[in-house]
């Protein structure tokens, strides 16, 4: 197989005339250039003495290639120039070379406090050939009116503001150290300036054979991929070769290849995610918790390929997937086709996780199912209203939260599922997840924090049920869910639980916990539950028939709260909450009374 690449070294002369010209430029998805004042010496440093600053990768533009919407590097003034190579990998190395050692405008830099500053870049000769002087310390940083200045700018320390200062002072001007006719102009000068002195000419020969010649001369390894490598190959490059930095998303590449037909994804997405989050929100005043909030520019462009790749496959073509490489195969064309109908397929996915009882992006059992959960909304479009169609949903979407199957790398899952419960509802098998999820027992001791997919979801079937605030009778549907700071409490509190001595994984667990308006639990407190039930009875005004009614919605058997019997309430919550597990997959519990259950539990859940 022929190589898709070649590698040789190049002059940085050659490469920095190129940048000037606009030959060679940067793909759009590259950062803006963030190298400080110090990063910049120690790079101008290592090249001085000939050392070693990495491989340059280069990309051959035009032609059949890669079509990617480009930008000049900083401080480059060509227009309208299309590019022959962009780079890839060495953009902060050449940014810092071209605007110091080539641009005649000051760098735009900042200090390693992060301020802002501008400067220029010069060689103090003497130290530069001095041995023992490292050469960092031989390389001189200016403001951009070339004064240094103490003491509050009261006192000047250095002046090269004009040519003549320069050669006072021995400094010569990095930004001319590539155009050879202005460093002999500048040679010619500095020697007249101090008149011809035998000792200035035989230091000025020695600085420009030791330093300025190894500068001008200076070679880097590039590495150059030909026009015919493909998208996913210039974005696995990318990645690799920028671990040191922060990862390029499939969203910024897609960005640059459609802003080459002047589409701008990023405004477009913009305004499609503040939609998303404002229709998904409770309430203008929670938009941050909004169920939508946490679906990302990639997760709607791996939707968008999901959605036109199932479509081809229903027309006969080829198999349904949306991975990374089939994301970039989106077309502009097929994203401008399905955004809309996707966008409310996004929408209408929310609806339905409120309708599970899943209301903000905290509570979100997988962010990940939201994906082919939207494509499935949108691809069914009115048919999702069918009750038939939704509970089918339903039933999917709870296999797959509490069987915990979106834990892991999900492409391939995406592609099964949605293919799956489309045939699924047009009369074929059941989807692989609902045939392959399954929930052991033993799991609801495990589920300790909220950090599981599951801990969440059996959260949201417990709202689901119909659960009501102990105190008020509330119901804690959207409407006062976040207004009221419903959180999940220990039922069974914990400091009442240390004080008896009762086995952490137990009280600990899901089964002693539920949703709770935070004023309610402020008034549980550590007491033992008879306690508490009878300070709500008498703090809230309200019988003790009513408020077993409130905590029975809770599937809690309240005799055993009134009689501080932990045990006998523990298995029969677990018994209560695998109930509803079972009923929202579709499926049986096994092994309720196997050993692992009867020594976890105390006794067999059967």
């Amino acid at each position: 197989m022929a190589s898709t690449f070649k590698s040789n070294d190049v002059p940085i002369a050659e490469i920095l005339k190129q940048i000037a010209k606009g030959e060679t430029q940067l793909p759009d998805f590259q950062r803006g250039w963030v190298w400080d004042e110090e990063r910049i010496i120690a790079l101008i440093a290592s090249i001085s003495n000939s050392y070693p600053v990495g491989a340059l990768m280069f990309l051959e533009y035009g032609g059949d290639s890669v079509r990617f919407h480009y930008r000049k590097f900083t401080g480059v003034k060509v227009d309208n120039t299309i590019p022959n190579i962009l780079v890839l990998d060495g953009q902060q190395r050449l940014t810092s070379i071209y605007s110091a050692m080539y641009s005649r405008d000051a760098v735009v830099t900042r200090t390693d406090k992060n301020k802002e500053i501008q400067r220029f870049f010069y060689l103090d000769i003497e130290k530069c050939l001095d041995t023992s002087t490292d050469r960092v310390d031989a390389i001189i940083s200016v403001p951009e009116d070339k004064i240094i200045r103490s003491n509050f700018g009261r006192v000047i320390d250095l002046d090269v503001s004009t040519r003549d200062k320069e050669f006072e002072n021995h400094l010569f001007p990095l930004n001319i150290v590539f155009d050879f006719i202005e460093c002999a102009k500048w040679q010619n000068e500095y020697q007249k300036y101090h008149g011809y002195s035998p000792e200035i000419l035989d230091r000025y020969a020695r600085f420009n054979a030791e330093i300025l010649v190894p500068i001008q001369t200076y070679n880097v390894p590039v590495i150059t991929l030909g026009r015919g490598t493909p998208k996913e190959a210039v974005c696995q490059v990318f990645e690799n070769v920028n671990t040191g930095g922060v990862s390029l998303t499939v969203f910024e590449l897609v960005t640059a290849m459609f802003a080459a037909d002047d589409f701008r994804l990023r405004d477009d997405w913009e305004e499609r995610k503040e939609r998303l989050v404002n229709e998904s929100a409770l309430s203008v005043s929670n938009l941050d918790a909004a169920v939508l909030s946490v679906v990302s520019p990639t997760d709607f462009l791996v939707a968008a390929t999901l959605l036109s790749r199932y479509y081809i496959k229903a027309q006969g073509g080829e198999a349904v997937s949306c991975k990374k490489k089939d994301v970039l195969r989106l077309t502009l064309g097929e994203y401008k086709n399905y955004k809309e109908q996707l966008t409310n397929g996004f929408i209408q996915a929310a609806s339905f996780l409120k309708e599970q009882r899943i209301f903000s992006a905290r509570d979100l059992p997988y962010s990940t199912q939201l994906i082919p959960l939207a494509v499935i909304f949108t691809i069914l479009g009115k048919q999702a209203h069918d009750v038939f169609i939704k509970d089918k949903i339903a039933r999917w979407y709870w296999c797959g939260v509490l069987g915990e199957m979106y834990g892991g790398a999900n492409e391939t899952r995406y592609a099964t599922d949605v293919t799956g419960m489309m045939d699924w509802i047009n009369g074929g098998e059941e989807p692989d997840t609902i045939q392959r999820a399954y929930f052991q027992p033993t799991r609801l001791l495990t589920l300790q924090t909220r950090l599981s997919a599951a801990y969440k979801g059996i959260m949201a079937l417990i709202l689901k049920t119909g659960c009501l605030d102990f105190i008020s009778g509330s119901a804690m549907d959207f409407t006062v869910f976040l207004d009221e700071s419903t959180d999940i409490h220990h039922i069974f509190p914990r400091a009442y639980c240390e004080s008896v001595g009762l086995p952490r994984s137990r009280w600990n667990s899901i089964v002693n916990k539920t949703p709770l308006f935070a004023r309610t639990n402020r008034i549980i407190g550590g007491s033992a539950p008879s306690e508490y039930l009878k300070k709500i009875e008498r703090d809230g005004r309200i019988t003790k028939e009513q408020l077993d009614d409130y905590v029975a919605s809770h599937l809690i058997d309240v005799s055993c709260l009134r009689e501080d019997d932990f045990d006998t309430y523990f298995i029969k919550r677990a018994k209560a909450l695998l109930k509803e597990i079972s009923c929202a997959m579709g499926k049986p519990i096994a092994n309720l009374g196997g050993n692992d259950v009867i020594i976890g539990f105390g006794s067999s859940l059967e």
